[in-house]
């Protein structure tokens, strides 16, 4: 099976702040470059869509598709209390405390990486059930991130903390294919 993994527009958030999991719209000009950027690239046509729920994934979803399936274990993180703070007003300690255990820390009491993972994981397997060949796949960066670390093999644990140790560098609009 070949995924597409391609990440939302860019958010309607100001630079330096935290948005896992807060619903945020994407901006217009960025649906648009992104959209181009994908049509530019000739993607199979007839594969299925899946994609986050979360605003700045679907809007993409439902250019790209007339029947795209939202999977909320698509959705990022949720990062609780810190969601929508910037990063510089969270206390550094947390931070560190986060560092310290990526894994299992919930940051702001929202999810750990283990949670993410764990759903995460549940959508990969019922993806290779459902026996298609190619899909594209609409989501976020973290989610990106543990799908391919996934997709490397190994146990969930090693898995989530090769995503969580990543660097990320996974810009807005961008495509990433995996063979699964």
């Amino acid at each position: 099976m070949r995924l597409y993994l391609v990440r939302h527009p860019k958010p309607d958030v100001p630079a330096g702040y935290c948005y896992g999991r807060t619903d945020l719209p994407a901006i217009g000009a960025d649906i648009e470059r992104v959209l181009a950027a994908l049509r530019h690239r000739n993607l199979p046509g007839a594969m299925p869509v899946y994609a986050s729920p979360l605003q700045r994934s679907a809007v993409l979803a439902r250019r790209v598709s007339t029947a795209p399936t939202f999977d909320a274990r698509l959705a990022e993180m949720d990062f609780g209390a810190w969601e929508l703070r910037h990063w510089d007003d969270i206390d550094r300690s947390e931070i560190d405390a986060w560092s310290a255990d990526l894994l299992d820390y919930r940051p702001g009491g929202g999810e750990n990486v283990m949670q993410v993972a764990m759903r995460v994981a549940a959508f990969l397997a019922d993806a290779r059930c459902a026996d298609h060949a190619e899909a594209l796949v609409i989501c976020h960066a973290g989610t990106m991130r543990l799908l391919h670390a996934l997709a490397l093999g190994g146990t969930l644990r090693a898995a989530a903390l090769r995503a969580a140790a990543e660097p990320h560098h996974i810009g807005y609009g961008d495509v990433m294919t995996l063979e699964i």
